[in-house]
């Protein structure tokens, strides 16, 4: 690992739903790994208003889009002389993934130009490797590092967004010229091995996602059956369900077991969440609480008896893994890869996507059952102690790089 220094590509650093980006990257710095960040956006929020933490990283991350027009040419020139049949190449790479469609075509001319400032940007940092999280648009850039500069490239596979419009992502296209490929779960590394040919399987290697332990510990709990608390964290997107939530929550009380519900997240959702519960006449039992920064979530899970994720589309929840850490017995749905987190009855309960009453069945299960609270949240710390502790898949993931990076 000594004679690489690798440059980190995401899509927007730091971010609420990136934190676990951020974790990764300072525990690899404590193995020495070089790392320097670069993101397509700037931070999700004002910079007074990051953890101390956050604001740290801003400071020393290079930010794309904030570049402006004339640094952007300046790549472009710098590019031209000291790289131009690598331009060349990246042009080809730009009407090959953007095809006819005009629109594609202009996005990956977008996409070319930010990497030209990423690529200039290695070069001036004497940056050796790529690596980028998520397959998306963020990874099309990379992409065209490669085949600008000659770097080498890799990215870490979460899905599923990716995986439902792979064309559109033009995730076989990544899959190809990765050098080598992360996949957060074994149900990630099944989909781009679905899109690639066997040759291609050898690139990929399943790194789990990991929470702290020591940060996240259990709390005591009363045991006591009625009045639980029930909590949701995660972006208000259809994606994650919410709205099923809420009608198993209006269920219970229609059978006189009371619950409180608390949505730690903002998104495109809210206006239409806060109606419905409205609507379903349980405002007075749900708490909207916004976008919840590293340094405040705690509490949020010190005082919930049960999370509850009813998600349709996932990855393999990060959030899911903090909660099991501090033993709060976990209601999700059995989708991609989450089933290699909980196994139903034994880590948590599983339920299917979109069946509000079984979700309703299963909270009302863990309400009047405190022992099987108690059982399922001591299993799901095991768990993550066992397979999602951050330190172990960490070091397992340095590993690999540097096993992948001794390879090229």
């Amino acid at each position: 690992m000594k004679q690489h220094r690798i440059a980190y590509l995401v899509s927007q650093y730091p971010a609420y739903s990136h934190t676990f980006i951020l974790r990764e990257i300072q525990q690899l710095r404590q193995f020495d790994v070089s790392i320097v960040v670069a993101s397509i956006n700037l931070p999700d929020r004002p910079f007074e208003k990051l953890t101390s933490l956050e604001r740290e990283e801003a400071e020393h991350t290079f930010y794309i889009k904030h570049q402006g027009i004339f640094k952007a040419t300046t790549a472009l020139t710098q590019t031209l002389f000291f790289k131009p049949f690598g331009l060349v190449k990246g042009l080809k790479q730009v009407v090959k993934l953007g095809g006819r469609d005009v629109k594609r075509l202009l996005f990956n001319v977008f996409y070319l130009i930010e990497a030209l400032l990423v690529g200039q940007w290695m070069r001036s940092q004497q940056l050796t490797h790529l690596h980028v999280h998520f397959a998306t648009p963020a990874a099309s850039v990379g992409l065209l590092v490669k085949a600008v500069f000659g770097y080498s490239f890799s990215f870490t596979v979460h899905g599923p967004d990716e995986f439902y419009d792979a064309p559109g992502y033009n995730l076989p296209e990544k899959i190809l010229a990765a050098d080598f490929i992360f996949c957060i779960s074994h149900y990630a590394r099944s989909q781009v091995m679905k899109l690639s040919p066997i040759k291609a399987w050898p690139k990929f290697d399943v790194c789990r996602l990991g929470v702290d332990p020591q940060r996240f510990i259990p709390q005591a709990k009363t045991g006591n059956t009625g009045n639980c608390n029930l909590l949701c964290v995660g972006r208000l997107t259809s994606a994650k369900g919410q709205a099923i939530l809420l009608e198993a929550v209006a269920q219970l009380h229609q059978q006189d077991i009371f619950v409180t519900l608390t949505l730690v997240g903002m998104g495109p959702d809210q206006q239409s969440l806060t109606q419905y519960a409205e609507t379903l006449g349980i405002s007075e039992q749900v708490i909207f609480t916004g976008a919840v920064d590293q340094d405040h979530i705690l509490a949020y899970y010190q005082a919930a008896d049960i999370f509850v994720l009813p998600s349709f589309a996932e990855g393999l929840p990060v959030v899911l893994m903090e909660a099991m850490a501090m033993e709060i017995p976990c209601i999700t749905t059995a989708i991609t890869g989450i089933p290699e987190l909980i196994q139903h009855g034994q880590d948590g309960l599983l339920v299917a996507a979109a069946d509000s009453e079984g979700l309703r069945q299963a909270i009302a299960k863990l309400v009047n059952d405190p022992l099987l609270r108690i059982q399922l949240g001591k299993a799901g710390r095991l768990k993550v102690l066992s397979d999602y502790d951050l330190f172990k898949n960490t070091r397992y993931l340095f590993e690999k790089l540097a096993r992948r990076l001794a390879d090229l």
